[in-house]
């Protein structure tokens, strides 16, 4: 059975800043998703290469309102070139979201590349990385499934009439670009990365009405995780991020423990832990790494006002990442590089 909705419902989601139409899609596992987060985070890696996967169900209940699924794989290049403590990287993603059912309908697809070079090397290694991003992104609205005032009979809707809504059309596809840098901190015991980002700067538009003022803002990322170990047998993930676009601002933050379980070091790690999305979910996390790939779930139990609602939203996110080579030994594990 088709889905309808009247258009004024679909209109205020797109265009209000609250809501997620008028934002880009974010994960709770956020520290999976590294070029959805940073560009300079491209090949911020231990390994040669990384592929990750994310995918989010949202809010489902009779149906599955909200899904976004990525892929991205990022790699070191050219490094038989560069100066040996230098790192130029490059990477793609790319990006499906699905709202209200597939009502709304967004692809993207980026390609970024970063330049990672050592500051100082006195008691560990200090590194700055830059980078930038082009994005290329198609939406979609499906309107035959939609209901318009003008299409009422009194006995239900007709779709087969006119819309009376002239204005009415699908977004055009739209190029978008992004920037950012990254400090991060590494010896034998510790990692810490810190960084900075910012998304859409050259605000495309994005609008499904015949309107030039309507454009997509730009979104603000400030993001830092910290690894170490705490003994031979336990290593500490911390992490957090703060987004702003539209108008509407959030942030994320917790850590994970992480216990080797393996009889060869750190190629066997099993993680548990949470993270506390502002006044939206408490999200638990478990996780497992073996060797050179490594999965995450995490299930959003929501604290806001929807959990008052007599059907509980269930979200439900998946991660995994592949690598290209075995850790390499005299590093701090870090779970995200």
């Amino acid at each position: 059975m088709k889905q309808r909705l009247t258009i004024k419902t679909v209109l205020l989601l797109i265009t209000f800043p609250g809501f997620t139409y008028a934002q880009d899609p974010s994960f709770s596992q956020f520290f999976s998703s590294p070029l959805n987060i940073n560009p300079a985070l491209t090949a911020n890696i231990n390994e040669k290469w990384r592929m990750v996967t994310n995918f989010r169900d949202q809010w489902i209940g009779p149906a599955s309102p909200y899904a976004t699924g990525t892929v991205s794989f990022d790699s070191k290049i050219m490094t038989d070139q560069l100066p040996e403590s230098n790192v130029l990287g490059l990477g793609g993603m790319l990006m499906y979201d699905y709202a209200m059912s597939g009502i709304h309908k967004s692809v993207y697809g980026s390609v970024d590349i970063s330049y990672n070079v050592t500051l100082a090397s006195a008691g560990g290694d200090h590194r700055l990385g830059i980078g930038v991003g082009g994005i290329y992104a198609n939406k979609r609205i499906e309107f035959h499934r939609l209901s318009f005032p003008e299409q009422f009979t009194g006995n239900g809707f007709d779709t087969n009439l006119p819309t009376g809504e002239d204005a009415l059309m699908n977004m055009k596809p739209y190029f978008s670009s992004s920037t950012g840098i990254t400090y991060s901190y590494t010896n034998d015991r510790t990692n810490v990365d810190l960084g900075v980002a910012v998304f859409h700067l050259n605000k495309p538009k994005q609008t499904v009405l015949d309107d030039p003022h309507q454009y997509l803002a730009m979104r603000k990322v400030v993001h830092g995780n910290f690894e170490t170990y705490l003994n031979d047998n336990y290593l500490l993930d911390l992490n957090g991020i703060y987004q702003y676009q539209s108008g509407a601002s959030y942030f994320s933050i917790g850590g994970a423990l992480g216990m080797f379980i393996g009889e060869t070091g750190e190629d066997e790690v099993f993680y548990v832990g949470a993270w506390y999305w502002s006044n939206n979910a408490i999200v638990p996390y478990v996780g497992l790494r073996y060797k050179t790939w490594q999965v995450g779930l995490t299930y959003d139990i929501t604290v806001s006002k929807l959990s008052q609602a007599a059907q509980k939203p269930k979200t439900f996110e998946l991660s995994f990442i592949i690598r290209g080579d075995d850790h390499k030994k005299g590093l701090i594990w870090c779970p995200w590089k």
